[in-house]
């Protein structure tokens, strides 16, 4: 069941964090702070759980990370552009070492035929530099699977952070 795979993948982040000594934020859009709450459902969390920030609206995304109005209008909320640029907000924003973002519509309506339901950016940022994308598209699966599928997303990116993996992706 995708719950216990989240609470499991919580908490290899959390260990993996831990060694590092190292801080976590989120920056949630669809997700309205599930993964922060996955986290913090585990106790002890607060010693890697910076902070959440729950910017459903681009009003919250743009004063609470930064997120520019230039950058919504050009590609809009639900872009690989804003994930970033919230994943950077984040990291800004925060004591973290390592943050992750997520923007999508998890319907049922408000998709179209270029942003379809179902459609999820994500973006994981490190202190570092290291930066990571990804787009998935889960479809008309439902509100709530398309949310708790963007938890177990979110939080896999993360654990590549944490892990140490090198990577060198580019904005497209």
């Amino acid at each position: 069941m995708i719950e216990r795979d989240i609470g499991t993948a919580a908490k290899r982040l959390l260990a993996l964090c831990r060694k590092q000594q190292w801080m976590v934020a989120t920056a949630e859009s669809c997700t309205g702070g599930l993964v922060v709450a996955a986290l913090t459902e585990i106790a002890g969390s607060s010693d890697v759980v910076d902070r959440g920030f729950v910017t459903y609206s681009n009003a919250a995304k743009q004063s609470m990370l930064g997120v520019t109005s230039a950058t919504l209008k050009k590609f809009g909320a639900v872009s690989r552009e804003t994930a970033e640029a919230m994943a950077a907000g984040a990291l800004a924003n925060s004591d973290a070492d390592l943050a992750v973002a997520i923007t999508g519509i998890a319907g049922p309506g408000g998709g179209s035929r270029g942003k379809p339901v179902g459609l999820v950016h994500f973006a994981a940022a490190a202190r570092d530099g290291r930066r990571l994308h990804r787009a998935k598209r889960f479809g008309s699966i439902g509100r709530r699977r398309v949310r708790l599928k963007s938890v177990a997303e979110a939080l896999a990116m993360l654990e590549l952070l944490a892990s140490g993996v090198q990577v060198s992706e580019r904005p497209a």
